[in-house]
């Protein structure tokens, strides 16, 4: 039964509940990395790792805020770890992988202020997750937008190659493939439901 559970928390937060396409989180690397495949599968990545130690600690980090009447503070507190993940991803990328760090510029940094980073530690406990649950959540959370990036980032590089009218360009073009790359994902709903009911 366990498994079952994990699978479908998994399944739930990859296709039917994606951050980034169903929940709007994470919009500006989605939108501002996903130029180039290999950026895009890279700053996944690094938000898969953020997004999955950054459940790893606030889940306890948040029963010891409660457990002492300060879950007043859950927002900041949970912000402060992701900026600390965020400079060791940081750090890592810039000694051992200079070319990604590179190419992912500003949005590293932008980790930090990720709003599909905090929203999945926060939606974490508001959903009522045990911690493994938690944990799959956030994998799922982050292979969602893994699947999201890459996803978008071949619809862009298409885009590149084909003869779009001028009043199209840029900007309008992008969120018109944003939101047919989002509306793609709506076939899934009731997926989940289907394989376990």
């Amino acid at each position: 039964m366990t498994m079952k559970i994990f699978f479908s928390v998994l399944l739930t937060a990859i296709l039917t509940n994606n951050y980034i396409l169903s929940k709007f989180l994470g919009i500006c690397p989605f939108l501002g990395v996903s130029k180039k495949l290999n950026t895009a599968v890279g700053m996944s990545a690094a938000v898969i790792f953020v997004m999955t130690l950054a459940s790893a600690v606030t889940y306890p980090l948040n029963t010891f805020l409660v457990n002492h009447d300060l879950g007043y503070l859950q927002t900041i507190v949970f912000i402060l770890v992701i900026a600390a993940l965020v400079q060791l991803v940081e750090i890592v990328l810039r000694k051992y992988i200079p070319a990604l760090y590179n190419s992912l510029g500003i949005y590293l940094p932008l980790i930090t202020t990720n709003c599909a980073v905090l929203g999945v530690t926060i939606l974490n406990i508001d959903a009522g997750y045990t911690f493994g649950e938690a944990m799959v959540n956030s994998i799922g959370a982050g292979l969602g937008f893994l699947v999201a990036m890459v996803m978008f980032a071949g619809v862009r590089e298409r885009l590149d190659s084909c003869n779009v009218p001028k009043f199209l360009q840029g900007l309008p073009i992008t969120l018109v493939a944003a939101s047919l790359t989002s509306l793609s994902f709506m076939g899934f709903t009731g997926l989940v439901e289907g394989i376990f009911a």
